[in-house]
């Protein structure tokens, strides 16, 4: 896997990115209308996001319509081969409709199950996040740099961080706490921002709960073409999403874990 050249999907990737950021901008930070798709709680969901959607599937139309599609605001279409892209065209809409530029764009390529080529992309910083087999890299300004995680092994000297504190209750409450307790520093609200961070060397540790397999495909890439780690709570394979760690280095994966593991779904 690693011999192939995946620039070509890396492409379209960024082509897509590229429409959604085109596709979004006219509606951040403006007087939105905010749905609902949730009948208890709240979901957000705006133009932007189906507008940002559309843009991303008619790339693909004309650039892979072999390709199948899994995208949070239109569901699955396309084929049903090995092939398929999986987008959230908004990742953070609670932070978008807030006017806080940590949302991001996520698009991943899915091959056999399994996350091969992600973008993170945050088009109001105007920064590009993107990983594949071997690599990462960040795009910002016309200039593309290598992305590297940092070198932490220790929960101590850890900074971690999670969208919502009010993600876990009960037994993963009690586990999350446990991990906070002995990090260093712990920083909330970021979505997908903070798997970006991670991958960039700033943050150490991300733990959340209940992600859907279009929050989590995107990030898989980017912290493993990092050198970081990405796991569900059991350490096995975290793309279906659910609950989902990711880490600097084994070592402080495998020290998280033992305070993650027992409140493992």
């Amino acid at each position: 896997m690693s011999d192939r050249d995946f620039r070509p999907d890396i492409g379209i990737a960024h082509e897509m990115a590229d429409a959604a950021r085109a596709a979004i901008a006219p509606f951040f930070r403006t007087a939105l209308i905010v749905d609902n798709k949730m009948s208890s709680g709240f979901d957000p969901v705006t133009a932007a996001d189906r507008a940002s959607e559309t843009a991303m599937r008619d790339v693909l139309a004309r650039r892979s319509p072999e390709d199948g599609i899994l995208g949070e605001e239109f569901g699955a279409t396309g084929a049903a081969g090995d092939r398929r892209w999986v987008l959230d065209p908004i990742d953070g809409t609670r932070a978008f409709i807030a006017g806080l530029p940590t949302w991001t764009v996520l698009i991943a390529l899915e091959e056999a199950g399994r996350p091969t080529v992600g973008v993170i992309d945050q088009p109001h910083i105007g920064e590009r996040f993107t990983g594949w087999p071997g690599g990462a890299s960040l795009d910002r300004a016309g200039r593309s740099s290598p992305l590297k995680v940092s070198a932490c092994q220790q929960l101590e000297t850890a900074i971690m961080a999670s969208t919502d504190p009010y993600l876990f209750e009960g037994a993963e409450l009690r586990a999350f706490e446990a991990v906070r307790a002995q990090a260093r520093l712990c920083r909330f609200g970021f979505d997908a921002y903070a798997y970006a961070m991670l991958a960039a060397g700033g943050v150490d540790l991300v733990i959340e709960s209940g992600l859907q397999v279009y929050d989590v495909q995107a990030l898989v890439p980017v912290v493993t073409g990092a050198g970081g780690v990405v796991t569900n709570w059991s350490g096995g394979d975290p793309s279906g999403g659910g609950q989902v760690v990711a880490a600097a280095s084994r070592e402080l994966l495998d020290a998280t874990l033992r305070h993650l593991a027992p409140a493992a779904l």
